[in-house]
């Protein structure tokens, strides 16, 4: 049977992160509803064109396009072995899609790994940039802070903090995103499928604890 892996994670818990490393561990292909729909739109394929006209009035995209994409795109070869879904499903009208489409291919969403942190850790992470006024070299309080606070390594320009990178921001992302995925995880924890994943420690424990919620070995 192929291995079909729905990956969830709470903004600044390191999703992306973890995304790549399991590609290369487990060798499966990783399906993201955001690159699935950029793609269709640069190739103008009618789906692409459908979720082109969404998106670009800033509206979602709806359900069943997304569902739509998400099955054409298990359909082929490089599925055979199964595939690391990111992005998808992000509702449960999608979840069910899903279950039915693999239920009649034979396979099963196999483990669902929620990767999250505490509130205060993902609010530190989220609203930790700052931005080089002049030319845009970012830095992060966290990560890659300036040698001096305020002041641009590169040009010694001001740095600034975007509206999108405060800690208001990065608490509305978080709300938002617990509203939406909320009733997705209690999906998969009443089939026993939900595996938290703490991503508040070195990426390459979460590794080892994502890998053994996978089976398999670090």
């Amino acid at each position: 049977m192929a291995t079909y892996i729905v990956l969830l994670g709470s903004p600044g818990a390191g999703k992306g992160t973890q995304a790549d490393i399991l590609i290369e561990q487990t060798g499966l292909v990783h399906i993201s509803s955001g690159d699935l729909f950029r793609e269709h739109i640069k190739n103008k394929t009618d789906l692409g064109q459908l979720a082109d006209s969404y998106m670009s009035k800033g509206e979602l995209v709806p359900d069943d396009l997304t569902i739509a994409m998400i099955k054409e795109r298990i359909s082929k070869s490089d599925c055979e072995r199964g595939a690391i879904l990111d992005g998808f499903p992000r509702t449960l009208v999608q979840a069910e899609a899903m279950k039915t489409t693999l239920d009649e291919m034979g396979e099963k969403v196999e483990v669902v790994p929620y990767i999250t942190a505490p509130e205060e850790i993902l609010i530190e992470r989220l609203s930790g940039r700052w931005t080089c006024r002049a030319s845009g070299h970012v830095f992060h309080n966290l990560y890659s802070p300036p040698a001096k606070k305020g002041v641009c390594d590169i040009d010694g320009s001001e740095l600034y903090q975007r509206d999108d990178d405060t800690v208001e921001t990065a608490k509305k992302r978080l709300r938002v995103y617990t509203e939406k995925t909320l009733p997705l995880i209690n999906y998969y924890r009443k089939q026993e499928k939900l595996v938290e994943i703490q991503g508040n420690q070195p990426i390459e424990k979460v590794t080892k604890d994502l890998l053994a919620a996978l089976s398999i070995e670090a």
